[in-house]
């Protein structure tokens, strides 16, 4: 059985609008006019047990609106959904037993208690036995390593901290399906890597399926294997992310700090977008030549100060699909994106 199966799947929202040219009229108040906004279409895919999915998108593709219908927080308006055999919207107290969510921008966490205190409440609340809470707790603590900070208020710690308490107290109920939704976003690159770490162990030791939106790349390339892309509220590219890194991420931009003021600068595959005294920005095509050759070269010619290496935006890369796959619409939506 798959873990997710959507068949037709959509949302649409009534929205209502003051009357134009009533400005400050009643009636334009107790008449608004209506109107309705499609969020998502008809959209049908299936993920399964085990798998890491990416479900991307730019803001307002209809992503947040697609995980709230497959953890019963919305009703769709039409379609349907199986997620671990469950309806969502009618079985949600069920489904929420066997499912976590991780929100990078909304914490679970108690703001003013210590991570300690809110994994206590956790494990009530999903009904843990005391001594399966005991154990699973600990383990998550070394895993993810806790300790310095269990009795810390969660307002102290750094955003790379509570991110890792974040994913420990979504564990510990032993969920089969995380719902990941941007859990690196205002990280920096460390803090990123150890992040993308935990949740590759937890895949692969526990089996857990992972539904995953980012807008960073990294997290697509290092932990996902399949990608779904959605805008408009359709899907538009369903496949696996080594394709899409070898149709669409084919670039990266590296910005360059050097001790010294470049006169030449040439390299295969490498364009300078901006330079400003010994600052550098470059596009680099990766089909071309690799980073590990381009920051070589910089290194054997030149004296470096500061390295950043940027993946393409994540509407760079949406635009980039629609003209590939010369889906319809491509052109308005290039034009909106950039």
């Amino acid at each position: 059985m798959s873990a997710i199966r959507v068949q037709g799947l959509t949302k649409s929202f009534t929205m209502k609008h003051k009357q134009a040219g009533l400005k400050g009229s009643l009636r334009g108040l107790f008449n608004p006019t209506v109107t309705e906004k499609v969020a998502v279409k008809p959209i049908d895919f299936t993920v399964e047990p085990g798998e890491v999915l990416a479900f991307l998108g730019p803001n307002g593709a209809g992503k947040s609106t697609t995980i709230k219908m497959l953890t019963g927080i919305l009703h769709p308006s039409g379609g349907e959904a199986s997620v671990l055999g469950y309806r969502p919207w009618t079985e949600r107290q069920k489904l929420a037993f066997r499912i976590g969510s991780v929100f990078g921008q909304k914490s679970q966490l108690w703001y003013h208690l210590p991570p300690l205190d809110t994994f206590e409440l956790m494990g009530r609340i999903y009904e843990v036995g005391p001594n399966d809470f005991r154990k699973r707790r600990d383990d998550l603590i070394e895993r993810f390593e806790l300790g310095p900070y269990l009795h810390t208020a969660v307002r102290k710690l750094s955003l790379g901290e509570r991110m890792r308490c974040e994913i420990a107290a979504a564990l510990l109920h032993r969920p089969q399906i995380v719902f990941l939704d941007e859990p690196t976003i205002g990280l920096d690159v460390v803090v990123k890597q150890k992040i993308r770490e935990l949740i590759r162990e937890m895949n692969k030791e526990e089996g857990t399926t992972l539904f995953l939106t980012s807008h960073d790349a990294g997290d697509i390339e290092q932990l996902c294997k399949r990608a779904i892309v959605i805008n408009h509220g359709q899907i538009i590219l369903d496949d696996s992310v080594t394709n899409m890194k070898r149709d669409f991420l084919t670039y990266k931009t590296v910005q360059l700090k050097l001790a010294d003021t470049p006169d030449h600068f040439e390299l295969h595959g490498v364009q300078i977008v901006k330079q400003k005294g010994s600052g550098l920005k470059l596009s680099v095509d990766t089909a071309q030549t690799t980073i590990e050759e381009v920051l070589s070269y910089i290194v054997h010619n030149h004296r470096l100060v500061d390295v950043t290496i940027e993946d393409p935006p994540m509407e760079e890369i949406i635009t980039h699909i629609y003209a590939r796959t010369g889906h319809e619409e491509a052109r308005n939506d290039a034009e909106h994106l950039v």
